[in-house]
């Protein structure tokens, strides 16, 4: 049995339609009008235990809604989830201490306590043995090195410090499953080098099976060799991190560097100009015509060095944002919208 199994899920939700105006306003409090907001149109996913997936997906696209209905924090219109056997929204206790979610946006410690007399009621509410809370604490601080930070109320770490309590918090328990909701936003890029390390250690090392979402595709290269983009409540990709690439990405970046002195004016003709910052310039080429235009270029000018590489995936990523939108937006009923 994989550890999370997902078929047919959706979730849709009924909205008042505020009109503009006076009288209209008065006549919605005799009159409401209503419509329908379809979040997730019918979700399929499966994944195995000890996986790192990336969940994708642009804002509204019902990636924050999946985490919530295989949470449990609220229910579907239809279809079937199971996490570990279990099915999220029935709530049984066995569930809740086998799991864990992380939000990025929301906190689960008290503001003005310092951490460890929160993680302290965590102890209480999980029924953690004080051996294993101690074992399990002293390693995970240890790890995230902010053992001189427990003592410090909440309120006056940084954010990178305290989305590190925030993950203390979440593992405690020793989670076989982890919900991560974009835990590196509004991080710098440090602060996200750390807890990108931390992930990937833990994950490795205690094979837990990790769900995430986030915006830094940074995140999902360093993290994820699986990849799952949800747009329009639908899965549009379910795949490696490379087969995206392949799939929706047409052109390759060629990076030349001249000999100083060397500006060559028609590199146009090879391909796409990008960048040009003598003596090193960029072009954009298409997958097919690289081995070509590369060897023109070679017969041609004096290189120093040459690097062809894969589009940044953040503008792959967008692409295919932007295909699904394009597809889907002239079948999209006027009454239906999307969440995120």
């Amino acid at each position: 049995m994989a550890q999370i199994e997902v078929s047919q899920l959706t979730k849709s939700y009924r909205v008042f339609r505020k009109q503009e105006g006076l009288w209209a306003s008065v006549r919605g409090l005799f009159h409401r009008e209503y419509g329908e907001v379809q979040a997730l149109r019918g979700i399929d996913l499966r994944v195995e235990r000890g996986e790192f997936v990336a969940f994708l997906g642009p804002n509204g696209a019902g990636k924050t809604t999946t985490l919530k209905l295989l949470s449990g924090v609220i229910y579907p219109t239809s279809g079937t989830a199971r996490v570990m056997g279990f099915i999220p929204w029935e709530r049984q206790d066995a569930y809740r201490r086998r799991f864990a979610l992380v939000m990025g946006q929301k906190n689960q410690l008290w503001w003005d306590l310092p951490a460890n007399e929160s993680y302290r009621l965590h102890q209480q509410i999980y029924g953690i043995t004080e051996d294993d809370f101690r074992a399990t604490l002293d390693e995970l601080t240890d790890l995230l090195d902010v053992r001189r930070l427990l003592g410090q109320p909440v309120r006056e770490l940084s954010l990178g410090e305290r989305m590190k309590m925030e993950l203390i918090a979440a593992l405690l328990h020793r989670p076989e499953v982890l919900f991560l909701d974009e835990p590196t936003i509004g991080l710098d890029v440090v602060a996200q080098h750390n807890i990108q390390q931390f992930l990937r250690h833990y994950q490795q090392a205690r094979q837990i099976t990790i769900l995430l979402t986030s915006h830094y595709m940074k995140d999902v290269a360093a993290l994820c060799q699986r990849v799952v983009i949800i747009a329009k409540g639908a899965v549009q990709y379910d795949g490696s991190l490379s087969g995206i690439v392949d799939s929706f990405s047409g052109s390759k970046v060629i990076s030349l560097q001249f000999p100083d002195g060397l500006e060559p004016s028609n590199l146009s003709e090879y391909g796409t100009l990008i960048k040009q910052e003598w003596p090193r310039v960029q072009l954009r080429v298409a997958r097919q015509q690289v081995a070509q235009q590369l060897t023109r270029i070679l017969n041609v000018y004096p290189i120093e060095d040459v690097v062809v590489e894969d589009p940044p995936l953040e503008e792959v990523i967008a692409n295919v944002f932007h295909s699904v939108d394009e597809k889907s937006t002239a079948a999209e009923p006027t009454s239906s919208g999307s969440a995120r």
